[in-house]
């Protein structure tokens, strides 16, 4: 079996053949770090988080490199609004982000490199665009000459006539041709900056993916990803950058998620829905925002809502359920039955049907289904009298398995008989002393763990789910 993804650049799913046998050399556009992440930035982390996850379950050896925009306009504003430097900033937005996303269950990238600590390499990019007649330096600004790279477009499939169309020069720039970008941009008074050859500046924003692609991985890369959002300006700006310099594919295939949006309306904050994984990971489990995005293929829009993720809970909750349940079995199952192969095998079959599922482009809403399927199985096979400890570690290990690729985990703590009589006296004290809150806490709490309470005239029963 092979893996197959839609490219964006040739608008087709191909066959996926890495450069180099095992090996994948990965970039994801990484966020500007200003403030903390919205959960439009969490998608493209939890996606492509899992498109790497499921790259390594394949067997290829995956480099993955993704960068923070350390500075910027957006940054020099909240410096300047908070009274701080852009720097103290940036770091404690990283601290943030790195906060949020290992909550939502992503790994950390190989390499996570900064605008500001790899400005020498920006610099040098640029020149060498400049000394081969690709760009120019305008009273201190350096632009990229977009005409002068015959594959502009390529990637957002535009012309560059349909794109002049469009095109504006802003007052106060230089450039000979609206098309035309910047690749540095002449210090403003009082605003951080870097010498260069130009003067005293920092880097456009589109440079800084191009110069790190190129010191990091190398000139050609397998996969180059982010929001559908970058297709254009940036990720087309990426191209004509990289490949005018070297003279090779830049890309060999582009990935693009679709947006996210808030009670159907685009997320913004002009409207009031602009929602913060910090916040959001404050009231709902982690783990819950993630299955919610990977319950919708990654090339399609996701509508986010509390409703939606209400039923999504419920949806999660039943895997958690038969997990839980297969946890407390296996205690009691130590029988080995006659019919623990044909068993075994079906549940192997589970992992077959997901590879094949997670073969087609990374679908991770068939991959959930898998999923949901092995729950069925599992809550079937509970039904049996006599049930093996060797069917129910199979069944543990298949949840494991399949769970790790998604970054999702379905454990939970199992508590002891002791421990939930003692929970359930303690309800019984609070609805004495009429704190219906507290009671109602151990409830929901008792029920998170799949322990159902009957309160009956004879008193407070309880069994596992």
């Amino acid at each position: 079996m092979a893996i197959k993804l839609y490219n964006t650049l040739t608008r087709q799913k191909e066959t996926f053949e890495p450069l180099e046998e095992g090996k994948v050399k990965m970039y994801v556009c990484g966020p500007t770090v200003y403030n903390y992440i919205h959960i439009g930035n969490a998608r493209p982390a939890i996606v492509y988080d899992t498109v790497r996850r499921y790259l390594e379950f394949r067997g290829y050896d995956v480099q993955f490199v993704s960068n923070f925009t350390d500075v910027d306009d957006k940054l020099i504003k909240a410096a300047r609004e908070l009274k701080e430097d852009v720097p103290s900033i940036a770091q404690r937005f990283i601290d943030a982000y790195f906060e949020d996303v290992e909550a939502l269950g992503c790994k950390r990238a190989d390499l996570h490199p900064r605008v500001t600590e790899t400005m020498d390499i920006i610099i040098d990019f640029i020149a060498a665009l400049i000394e081969k007649g690709f760009a120019y330096e305008a009273g201190g600004d350096v632009y990229y000459k977009t005409r002068s790279f015959s594959g502009y477009g390529k990637l957002s499939h535009q012309s560059i006539d349909e794109l002049r169309s469009g095109a504006r020069i802003e007052v106060g720039e230089k450039k000979q041709d609206a098309l035309d970008f910047a690749l540095w941009k002449a210090a403003k008074e009082d605003e951080i900056s870097w010498d260069s050859p130009w003067g005293k500046g920092r880097p456009g924003w589109h440079i800084e993916c191009s110069a790190m692609v190129k010191e990091y991985l190398g000139d050609t890369i397998d996969i180059h990803a982010g929001g559908q959002d970058l297709t254009f300006p940036h990720h087309e700006n990426e191209i004509a950058q990289s490949e005018a310099l070297t003279g090779k594919t830049f890309a060999k295939y582009w990935l693009h998620n679709g947006y996210v949006n808030i009670n159907n309306e685009k997320m913004s904050k002009s409207l009031g829905n602009f929602i913060t994984v910090h916040d959001i990971v404050k009231i709902h489990d982690p783990q819950l925002l993630r299955f919610f995005m990977l319950s919708v293929h990654y090339r399609h829009p996701i509508n986010y809502s509390e409703e939606l993720l209400e039923s999504t809970k419920n949806a999660h909750d039943r895997i958690k359920t038969a997990y839980g349940n297969l946890q407390h079995r296996m205690e009691s199952s130590t029988n080995l039955t006659d019919n623990d192969e044909e068993w075994l095998k079906n549940i192997h079959s589970f992992e077959e049907t997901f590879i094949k599922e997670m073969d087609d482009d990374f679908n991770t809403a068939n991959g959930i289904s898998v999923l949901f399927d092995l729950t069925r199985s599992a809550n079937y096979y509970l039904q049996e009298k006599n049930t093996s400890g060797k069917v129910i570690q199979a069944f543990l290990q298949q949840f494991d398995a399949l769970g790790k690729v998604l970054g999702l985990s379905f454990s939970q703590t199992v508590l002891l008989d002791e421990e939930i009589d003692d929970l359930i006296q303690k309800r019984i004290d609070a609805r004495k002393n009429r704190d219906f809150a507290l009671a109602d806490q151990i409830r929901d709490q008792l029920k998170d763990m799949n322990i159902i309470l009957e309160d009956t005239s004879q008193g407070t029963r309880w069994k596992r789910g």
